[in-house]
């Protein structure tokens, strides 16, 4: 891990998943008793990954929580995913992938596979909250804060994210925060993205059969 200068941080393919698994399983029980769910909806039964080349965030906070979803592509019956809530008031990424694969009967594996901000104007996106199970990069914080209160990333003079999304998600829970935060190619498997305006440039979706190595987003 290397210090840099001025309120800087910089750890190398640093995984900002650092809900320790105990925690996350506690979270879960203490997270479905106060009605803590991290999206604002039933998340899907498929997680997705997203890959890209340079993210840039200004008002960087993130917490624990939990999102409920179905436990499948077919039934009703729900589960709860423990998962890290990477927030930014604001954010702008280069090449960007987002890929998700569905089992489809007679067909097989289908991969449907968006891709935007390939050209000179970044994809960007404000209040942008990211419900994360995994995810690895080159990192680099700037005027980072770890250890604090879930609750206060918020705060007016000492919060430095956006608005906390529920404020029953373990309010007093192990939470950090930053003035910016940088990262390079980035790779991660995710539950559910919510943003107050996401906009996509370049952008391009297209069905693939297959999946894997060359064909997913990695």
């Amino acid at each position: 891990m290397e210090s840099v200068a001025r309120g800087g941080t910089r750890w190398k393919r640093f995984a900002l998943v650092m809900v320790p698994s105990v925690a996350a399983t506690a979270a879960i029980g203490i997270g479905l008793a106060q009605g803590a769910l991290a999206a604002s909806f039933a998340v899907s039964g498929q997680e997705f990954k997203v890959k890209a080349g340079h993210l840039e965030g200004q008002g960087f906070a993130q917490y624990g929580g939990v999102d409920m979803g179905y436990a499948s592509l077919k039934g009703d019956e729900k589960t709860a995913h423990p998962v890290a809530i990477s927030t930014f008031k604001t954010a702008t990424i280069k090449n960007m992938c987002q890929s998700v694969v569905t089992d489809v009967p007679l067909l097989g594996k289908i991969t449907l596979k968006l891709k935007a901000g390939t050209g000179k104007t970044p994809v960007s996106a404000e209040n942008l909250y990211l419900d994360i199970s995994q995810l690895d990069a080159n990192a680099e914080f700037r005027n980072m804060d770890i250890g604090v209160a879930a609750k206060d990333t918020d705060n007016p003079g000492t919060g430095k994210g956006p608005a906390v999304k529920d404020k029953s998600i373990l309010e007093n829970g192990f939470a950090q925060q930053a003035d910016e935060a940088i990262l390079d190619n980035v790779e991660q498997k995710a539950w559910a993205t919510t943003a107050g305006t996401f906009k996509l440039s370049n952008l391009s979706m297209r069905l693939i059969r297959g999946s894997g190595d060359g064909i997913e987003c990695f």
